[in-house]
C-alpha cells in the first residue's frame, strides 16, 4: 500500500464481487450431506463444475462489456503520492499498556500528499486528543493544515480553535478553556504554539494575547506577549479584576498564574503591578476559583478612595485577599515603602520589612497599623489647605518602628523607636530649609497636624539643604556633627529656630569644611560662629584662625587672629590664574582675612605675605578676585618672580654634542607702592615709583608695565614698558650702560632696550676706559651683542661723544 493508508496503519479491506452462483452453493451443501453414495457425488461434482464453467463464462462476458463501457479513471498528478477528496482519517494508538489506546485522531475532508516531501495538505481538519483517563479530550479545529508525517506535526496558517477538556459525554460542568488564533503549530501529543494574536475564554473570564503555547502533558497554558484578562471573582461584593502582563503562564494542576516579566492587577480603585507576579488561586468550596494571594517582586500598588489614598512598593510583596477581592494584609520586603495620604497629611513608611494591617469598613480596606524592621523610615508631610500653611515635613528613621494611625487611617497617632535614628525636616515653603538630624536616644513628640514639638539627641549629625533662592547663588548642602545637640521648634509651624552644638564640632558644605570646639547656629540668620581652634577649607584651599564667623547661605566668612590660608591652583584653567606660578598652592599669612563669593574674592590685611613655590608677593593689603582674575596689592609691595631659562631654539635636541649645561633660573624683583595684575592680558602694572631688577638689568620709573608671557608654565617676563623719569642700568662684562628717557621698552627675547621721549641718552662706562655717551630722538640698544642704533631728526640730530681715560 502507498500514501496515507500505509502511514496510518490502515489495511485495504476492498474485495472483488463473488463469482459463485447461489444454486451451486446450495447444491454443494446438499451433496456434502449425502455421504452414502459416491457415484452420485461424482456426478454432482461434474455437474457443479459444468455449471460453474458456464456461469463464469457468462459473467466474464458481462464484465468485459462493462469494462469497455466505463471511462478510464483520472490519473494521479505527477506531483502527488496520494489524493483523497471524499474524506480522510488518521489514528494514533499507544499499545505500551497491553491494550491499544487511542492518543490522537485526525479527520479531514480533503487530503493530498506531495511527492518528495514529508508533508500532506489537509482541509477542514479536526484533531481530537483523548486524555489518559478517557473521559475528556482536547479539540483542535482549522480550515486547513499541513501535516508533517515524520514528526506527527501540523501547521495551520489560517484560523485555529482549540478547546480543552471537552467531555466525551454530556456538557462540561464548567466553561472549558478555549483559544482562537492563527499560524498555529500543533502535534499529536496536544502541544500547540503560535506567535500571532490570540483570544481566550475560560471560567469566569476571557482575554487576549499575542502568541500562545499549550502543553497538555503538564497542563500549562502560556500566553506569550501583550496579555489582557478580565477576571470575575465569585464573591457577593466582588468587582471585576483586570489582569495585564507581558506574558501569562497558567499552571492548571497547581492553580497558579505566573505573570512575566511584569504583571498588573486592577480592581476598581486598587492597582498592583510588579515583576514575576504569582497569583495563587483557591477553590471557594463551591467549585469556583478565587484569587487568594498575590506575590510579586519589584512591585508597587495604589488604593485610591475619596477620603484617602494608599500607595505601596517593595522588591518583594505578598498580598492576602478575601472572596470579594478586598485586601486584608500586605507584607512588603526589601526597599518596602508605604504612602498614605489624607486631607491634611501625607505619611510615608519605608523599611526592609513592612507589615500593614487593614480593617474592612463599608466594603473598603482601611489602614490601621504598621510595623517595620530594617532601615525603617516614617515621613509625615503636612498639606496646604484653607487657612492652613504647611510646616516642614518630618521624617523619622530607625532600625525598627511601630506606628499607630488615628481612627480612619489618615493621621499618625504615635511613633516609637528604641534604636539610633534620623529626623529629617523637609521644606514646604520657599523660605524653609531641608534639615536632617541623626543621633541616638531621640525623643520626639508630635503635636497638631503631625508637627514636632521637641527634639533632643546625642552623638548627632545634621544636614541642611539650601532654599531655591540660595541654590541660585550656588549654595549646596551643609552637614554638621557634635557630641550633643539641643534643638528648639516653633509650635505653630514646627520650624527649627536654633541649635547649639558642642564637643568636636564639624561642618561640611559641598567642598567647604570647618572644625571647632564649639558652634552656635542661628537659623533665622543662617550664621555659624566657630570658636577655639577654628579651621575651614574647600576644594580651592584652607583657612585657620582663632575665630571664624561664617554665613551658611553664602559661604562667606571672616577669620581673625593668626590667619593662615592656602589656595590650590584652578583645575579648569589651562594657564596661570595669577601672576604667580599656577601649578602650586598659593599660600598666605595675615592678621585678618575676608572671603566672599564662594572664595572667589579674598581680602587680606596686616603684614600680608603670599607665595607660590619660590614666587612671592608682600604687601600691607592684598585683594584677589578669581572671577575677574585680578590681583591688587597696596603699600610696601614687593614681588619676586622666578622663570626657567629658555632652550636654545637653534640647537638640535637629538645631537648630544650640542647639549650645554642648563642656565640658571632668572629672578625678577619689583618694588612699588601699588600693584594691579590682570590675567586677561597678563599685565602687571606697578605704580607710585617702581623698581624692577633682573640679573644685569635695573629699571626705575614712576610706573612699570610688566607683560608676562602666555606660556602657562611660569611667570616669565616677556617685556616691560616704563614711563616717567626712566633710568635703565645694564651691567655686562664690558662695563655699565645707563639709559635715561621718559619712556623705555625692554624685550627679554633679544635683550633689546628701546628709549624714546625726553631726549633719550645712553651712557656707556666701559672697562677699557673708552666711555661713550649717545643722545638721539630714539635709541635702541641690544644687550646681547652691544649694538646701538640711534634715530634722530633735523631739529634734534644725534650726538655721540667718546671720552678716553
Amino acid at each position: 500500500m502507498s500514501g496515507f493508508a500505509g502511514i496510518a496503519g490502515l489495511t485495504d479491506e476492498r474485495v472483488c464481487p463473488t463469482l459463485i452462483p447461489p444454486y451451486a452453493a446450495a447444491l454443494y451443501i446438499g451433496l456434502i450431506s449425502m455421504r452414502g453414495t459416491r457415484w452420485l457425488l461424482l456426478v454432482a461434482i461434474v455437474a457443479i463444475l459444468g455449471g460453474i464453467s458456464v456461469k463464469y463464462r457468462a459473467q466474464l462476458k458481462v464484465l468485459r462489456v462493462r469494462d469497455l463501457a466505463l471511462a478510464k479513471p483520472i490519473p494521479l498528478p505527477d506531483d502527488l503520492n496520494f489524493l483523497s477528496q471524499d474524506g480522510w482519517h488518521w489514528k494514533q494508538t499507544d499499545t505500551r499498556t497491553g491494550t491499544a489506546r487511542v492518543t490522537a485522531e485526525i479527520w479531514a475532508k480533503d487530503a493530498r500528499e506531495l511527492k518528495d516531501e514529508s508533508r500532506a495538505d489537509l482541509k477542514e481538519v479536526t484533531l481530537r486528543l483523548p486524555s489518559k483517563k478517557g473521559d475528556t479530550y482536547d479539540l483542535v479545529k482549522s480550515a486547513a493544515a499541513s501535516f508533517y508525517k515524520a514528526d506527527h506535526r501540523l501547521y495551520s496558517d489560517g484560523d485555529v480553535e482549540i478547546t480543552l477538556n471537552v467531555p466525551f459525554e454530556g456538557l462540561p460542568k464548567r466553561t472549558p478553556i478555549s483559544v482562537k488564533s492563527s499560524g498555529v503549530t500543533y502535534d499529536t501529543t496536544g502541544r500547540a504554539e503560535t506567535d500571532r494574536p490570540s483570544s481566550f475564554v475560560f471560567e469566569r473570564g476571557d482575554g487576549t494575547a499575542t502568541g500562545a503555547y499549550y502543553d497538555p502533558t503538564t497542563r500549562v497554558l502560556l500566553m506569550k506577549n501583550d496579555v489582557h484578562l478580565d477576571w470575575k471573582p465569585p464573591g457577593p461584593h466582588a468587582k471585576l479584576t483586570k489582569i495585564d502582563a507581558g506574558s501569562l503562564e497558567y499552571h492548571e494542576i497547581e492553580s497558579e498564574i505566573f505573570l512575566r516579566p511584569w504583571g498588573r492587577l486592577t480592581r476598581d480603585n486598587t492597582v498592583v503591578e510588579g515583576e514575576n507576579v504569582v497569583i495563587h488561586l483557591q477553590d471557594d468550596g463551591e467549585g469556583h476559583k478565587v484569587i487568594r494571594k498575590v506575590e510579586a517582586i519589584k512591585a508597587h500598588g495604589t488604593d485610591s478612595y475619596p477620603s484617602r489614598k494608599l500607595q505601596y512598593s517593595a522588591d518583594e510583596l505578598w498580598m492576602d485577599m478575601d472572596d470579594d477581592g478586598l485586601v486584608q494584609k500586605i507584607t512588603a520586603q526589601t526597599n518596602a515603602q508605604l504612602v498614605s495620604t489624607s486631607e491634611s497629611t501625607e505619611t510615608t513608611v519605608s523599611a526592609y520589612h513592612v507589615e500593614m494591617g487593614f480593617a474592612s469598613q463599608d466594603h473598603e480596606s482601611i489602614l490601621s497599623d504598621v510595623s517595620t524592621s530594617g532601615n525603617s523610615v516614617v515621613t509625615a508631610k503636612p498639606l496646604a489647605g484653607p487657612g492652613r500653611q504647611p510646616g516642614e515635613t518630618h521624617v523619622l528613621r530607625s532600625e525598627q518602628l511601630e506606628m499607630k494611625m488615628r481612627p480612619g487611617g489618615k493621621d499618625i497617632e504615635s511613633v516609637v523607636t528604641h534604636t539610633p535614628g534620623t529626623l529629617e525636616f523637609l521644606p514646604n515653603q520657599p523660605i524653609q530649609h531641608q534639615r536632617t538630624l541623626q543621633g541616638n536616644d531621640m525623643v520626639i513628640h508630635y503635636g497638631p497636624d503631625n508637627r514636632i514639638e521637641s527634639f533632643h539627641t546625642v552623638n548627632v549629625r545634621t544636614r541642611t539643604e539650601p532654599t531655591d533662592a540660595e541654590k541660585k547663588r550656588n549654595r549646596v548642602e551643609s552637614v554638621t556633627g557634635s557630641r550633643d545637640l539641643l534643638a528648639h521648634f516653633e509650635p505653630k509651624t514646627g520650624r527649627m529656630v536654633s541649635t547649639e552644638q558642642s564637643g568636636e564640632f564639624t561642618y561640611d558644605e559641598g567642598d567647604r569644611h570647618a572644625r571647632a570646639a564649639k558652634a552656635t547656629l542661628d537659623s533665622d540668620q543662617s550664621l555659624i560662629l566657630l570658636e577655639t581652634g577654628a579651621r575651614m577649607w574647600d576644594a580651592t584651599g584652607s583657612t585657620s584662625a582663632d575665630h571664624i564667623r561664617m554665613d551658611e547661605r553664602t559661604g562667606d566668612f571672616t577669620a581673625e587672629g593668626g590667619v593662615n590660608s592656602s589656595r590650590l591652583p584652578d583645575k579648569d584653567q589651562k594657564k596661570n590664574s595669577e601672576m604667580l606660578s599656577g601649578d602650586q598652592p598659593l599660600q598666605a599669612q595675615a592678621r585678618k582675612m575676608d572671603s566672599t563669593n564662594h572664595n572667589r574674592n579674598m581680602h587680606y590685611e596686616g603684614d600680608v605675605t603670599m607665595w607660590q613655590g619660590a614666587n612671592r608677593i608682600q604687601a600691607d593689603v592684598v585683594d584677589v578676585d578669581r572671577e575677574k582674575r585680578t590681583l591688587v596689592a597696596d603699600r610696601n609691595v614687593v614681588t619676586n618672580l622666578w622663570e626657567e631659562p629658555k632652550n636654545d631654539p637653534k640647537s638640535d635636541p637629538k645631537n648630544t654634542s650640542q647639549k650645554k649645561k642648563p642656565a640658571d633660573p632668572v629672578l625678577t624683583v619689583v618694588h612699588a607702592p601699588h600693584l594691579v595684575y590682570t590675567e586677561e592680558n597678563r599685565l602687571a602694572v606697578y605704580s607710585g615709583g617702581a623698581l624692577l631688577n633682573r640679573p644685569g638689568l635695573d629699571v626705575k620709573a614712576r610706573e612699570i608695565h610688566a607683560f608676562l608671557a602666555d606660556t602657562g608654565a611660569d611667570s616669565r617676563l616677556e617685556k616691560a614698558f616704563a614711563d616717567g623719569a626712566v633710568v635703565i642700568t645694564h651691567n655686562s662684562k664690558e662695563g655699565t650702560r645707563v639709559g635715561t628717557a621718559e619712556h623705555a621698552e625692554y624685550y627679554t627675547a633679544d635683550q633689546r632696550v628701546f628709549l624714546r621721549d625726553g631726549r633719550p641718552k645712553l651712557v656707556e662706562h666701559r672697562l677699557d676706559g673708552k666711555d661713550k655717551t649717545t643722545e638721539n630722538t630714539e635709541l635702541t640698544y641690544f644687550a646681547n651683542d652691544s649694538r646701538l642704533v640711534g634715530k634722530g631728526s633735523p631739529a634734534q640730530p644725534g650726538q655721540s661723544q667718546i671720552k678716553r681715560k
